[in-house]
């Protein structure tokens, strides 16, 4: 089953790289994933 991957939605979304721990807040909606080290991040709470 493929890997589906969603785009930033909201402002104050916060997302978490699986690899190196970086960690990025959304300030501004542009659509689009957010990738680090080669991978997509991670949306967390």
């Amino acid at each position: 089953m493929p890997v589906v991957q969603v785009g930033v939605k909201r402002i104050g979304e916060k997302y978490r790289c699986k690899i190196c721990g970086n960690e990025v807040e959304v300030i501004k909606v542009g659509g689009g994933t957010l990738v680090c080290c080669g991978q997509p991040m991670e949306l967390f709470e």
